[in-house]
């Protein structure tokens, strides 16, 4: 009976030596920066989940938080979310057409996808410089209670949000102490709130259309509304004015929702920046010819491997964070 033996590496599909399964060194380090990435920011997801599911009942809800639209004034549930996840996968497609043309020699068609690429990322990280801006600023305003709760206003005859401006009252002789002139004009380690907590109280006890909403969920997976009683009763236990959201306040819900989205989201928008950054180095490098005269484009297709895999978090922090 013979018996056929492969001596040759061309036939076997792991070679070993200096090239195993035929990838060149620089794309292996790759693929193990991405493994060992990818622990990490899993690793954050679940630690995410876990404190999410921990304080199920004080979480806010997505829809609730990100409803804004830059230049459009109205409540736009996750629209722009959504806007920037399109971009950023369309810019991983462009990258395919990208490393495809490398393969082929394409020299122009690899300038003109690289370009698209650069561009969606760009578009990405700006939008998500964006948000932060919005989520820091806050649109409504909130009060903190002595036990870190977050009490939020509605207006009973619409149903809606109510901002600190609709009813708070303005106390000249409290504001004028805290001036710059008279060496008062911080609050807590922080820049102070448009309104004091005085103002807040006094304005909501002259306005019987303003309610307090809990960040406690009800049976329906909504904020609890309580009655005007019940609201007068609140408002006692609030000791300060919460505008936006940081590391330690935040006017939307559980501060740790805060913490896990300036974390999360950022150390995901450093990675696309980063890309962004090398993408435009190997842009310039197609221009110059570098590749052409060596022969190949493996350095994009090795750019283009990270770029990807930056794609596909996001998929997975857009899931886990935005929409479920």
């Amino acid at each position: 009976m013979d018996a056929t033996v492969s001596t040759g590496t061309e036939d076997s599909v792991w070679g070993g030596g200096n090239k195993p399964l035929g990838a060149s060194y620089g794309k292996m380090m790759m693929w193990f920066f991405i493994m060992s990435d990818a622990l990490t920011f899993s690793g954050f997801l679940v630690a995410y989940g876990f404190s999410r599911f921990k304080f199920i009942e004080l979480w806010p809800i997505a829809d609730e938080v990100f409803t804004h639209v830059p230049f459009f004034h109205g409540n736009y549930p996750m629209y722009y979310v959504a806007f920037m996840t399109f971009v950023l996968i369309m810019s991983s497609v462009t990258m395919v057409l990208a490393v495809d043309a490398g393969h082929k020699m394409k020299q122009k068609s690899v300038i003109l996808y690289m370009f698209l690429t650069i561009i969606g990322g760009a578009i990405f990280v700006g939008s998500q410089a964006w948000e932060w801006a919005t989520f820091i600023k806050g649109d409504y305003g909130a009060l903190e209670t002595n036990s870190g709760r977050i009490l939020q206003f509605v207006d009973a005859e619409t149903g809606e949000r109510a901002a600190l401006a609709d009813f708070a009252k303005t106390i000249p002789d409290e504001r004028e102490r805290h001036v710059e002139s008279e060496g008062i004009w911080f609050y807590g380690e922080r820049s102070m709130p448009s309104y004091s907590l005085n103002e807040v109280v006094e304005g909501f006890k002259a306005t019987p259309n303003i309610l307090i909403r809990t960040e406690q969920l009800n049976e329906e997976g909504e904020k609890t509304l309580l009655d005007r009683k019940e609201s007068l009763s609140k408002i006692l236990e609030a000791n300060q004015v919460v505008e936006g959201a940081n590391l330690i306040h935040n006017e939307y819900g559980h501060r740790l929702f805060a913490d896990f989205f300036f974390f999360i989201t950022g150390f995901h928008g450093f990675h696309v920046f980063s890309g962004v950054v090398i993408n435009v180095i190997i842009f310039f490098n197609v221009i110059l010819g570098t590749y052409e005269r060596r022969g190949h484009y493996e350095m994009v297709e090795k750019v283009g491997l990270y770029w990807h895999f930056v794609d596909l978090v996001w998929v997975f922090v857009f899931t886990f964070f935005y929409l479920v």
